[in-house]
């Protein structure tokens, strides 16, 4: 919160990185809460959030700062309120709204803007991102425990927010720090970009901060798939490489993009459940995950542990869902089609329930579970990123116990591949993520044989 002061006094904004769990945005609202203190808040602030957040700074500012008057601009009935947005101190909005509201959020004067989980205006070319850019304010904040995912562009976009030319033009930048420093590993480029953003940019790790947070304990899980799944895997693996082969032989490489995106995610569905792929051959095969899951919570909860369980399907939770309600396990639910976070949230946490299905988009970020003690990833994805951001809805502070976090990975797979890949190959799977997001998949006839070869 200081250095959030130091950052206005001077007249300037930041990023504030630190590892999730860290207290973000209670920093945040403290440095609002100074400013109120000091009559310095004569106009409102913004926060502009992903929508699944917005409960979550409600409740942290109902709890944490209680003399702010806060309006969400969130929902249908968000348009009645525009002519109350002078009368409060913070008003939250959502990155979607940001474009349909811009004609009210850009004629307002607001007194700090923040930009929570700021990653998401990571491409300069996005809708989102441009009406970011037009919010006028006096302080421009950014809360982001992964500033960084996949290259310095996005670090450049997050500046060219805060301090618009401060990293220069964008072709300059590549010119100046991205090519030098991604393509031929030029240290001293890196070290003087380090200098240059090292004091608008502020990231402490947990054991800096919280050296008195528990361990966490990584543990994977290998699965073996029965031969009737087995069968479904490789039928599936078989058919989507020559499906990728022939599309490559039609179209090239680089407009096959979606085909080769599609198999890998219909090779990654066959290995969580056949059922996934909505083919009548793959009903039969079963589930060694699923079952393994069951056997995994069976014996976690008879320690009295508990639970969250991400997955990045909701197809998926829903058929855990139907194994713990066949086996009497109760449970409660999160996915991106949960209208009241808060009624699980609170019952996880108040030990009503010992299980919580979350899905990795929706409950990823945001959410302080710190009654959970084990961490289940049904399934990998390529950023391991998300991954420890879901890790740390327990592994925060506040946190009492050790974490447990166990990795389910179904062997011989495109799952075991995915492991390997993200430590030997990060180009490749930075590759994949930026697809995934919607850029051009650049990998080469080598790196799609590696991913469709048999395990």
């Amino acid at each position: 919160m200081a250095w959030l002061q130091f950052l206005r006094e001077a007249g300037l904004g930041g990023v504030l990185a630190d590892d999730m769990g860290l207290g973000k945005t209670v920093q945040t609202l403290a440095h609002l809460v100074v400013e109120q203190t000091a009559g310095r808040l004569d106009r409102p602030a913004l926060v502009v959030c992903p929508t699944s957040l917005v409960p979550n700074w409600l409740r942290e500012a109902e709890r944490f700062s209680p003399s702010l008057n806060v309006l969400p601009l969130h929902g249908p009935s968000r348009k009645q309120r525009f002519a109350d947005i002078p009368r409060h101190d913070l008003v939250i909005t959502t990155y979607p709204l940001l474009g349909r509201d811009h004609a009210v959020l850009t004629a307002q004067d607001w007194h700090v803007v923040v930009l929570d989980e700021a990653q998401t205006i990571k491409n300069p070319n996005a809708e989102t991102t441009r009406q970011a850019l037009r919010l006028k304010a006096r302080q421009r904040l950014c809360l982001s425990g992964t500033p960084l995912q996949n290259h310095l562009g996005e670090l450049w976009s997050l500046f060219d927010f805060l301090s618009p030319g401060f990293l220069g033009s964008p072709s300059a930048f590549r010119s100046r720090y991205r090519t030098p420093i991604e393509r031929h590993g030029d240290t001293e480029r890196q070290a003087m970009l380090a200098r240059r953003v090292r004091p608008f940019l502020l990231r402490r790790t947990k054991q800096e901060v919280a050296q008195d947070l528990p361990p966490k304990t990584e543990i994977l899980e290998p699965v073996e798939m029965e031969p009737a799944q087995r069968a479904v895997y490789e039928a599936i693996r078989v058919a989507m490489h020559a499906k990728v082969q022939a599309a490559i032989a039609e179209r090239g490489l680089a407009r096959s993009g979606i085909i080769i995106l599609d198999a890998l995610l219909k090779m990654r569905q066959a290995c969580c459940d056949p059922r996934l792929l909505k083919m009548a051959s793959a009903k039969k095969g079963g589930s060694a995950k699923l079952d393994r899951l069951m056997e995994l919570l069976e014996v976690l909860l008879g320690e009295g542990r508990r639970v969250l369980v991400f997955s990045q399907f909701t197809s998926m939770l829903a058929l855990i869902e139907a194994r713990l309600k066949q086996a009497g396990t109760p449970y409660v639910l999160l996915t991106g089609d949960t209208v009241d976070r808060s009624t699980p949230v609170r019952r996880f946490q108040a030990s009503k329930v010992p299980v919580f299905l979350i899905s990795l988009k929706a409950g990823g970020v945001g959410l302080n579970l710190t009654a959970a003690d084990t961490v289940i990833h049904y399934d990998p994805w390529w950023n391991p990123a998300v991954e420890d951001q879901a890790t740390d809805r327990a592994h925060r502070i506040g946190q009492d116990k050790q974490v447990f976090v166990h990795r389910l990975i179904a062997l011989g797979t495109i799952e075991e591949k995915m492991g390997l890949l993200k430590e030997r190959k990060r180009a490749l799977v930075a590759s994949v993520l930026e697809a995934e997001h919607g850029g051009a998949l650049k990998l080469t006839e080598a790196d799609v044989e590696e991913l469709f070869a048999a395990a």
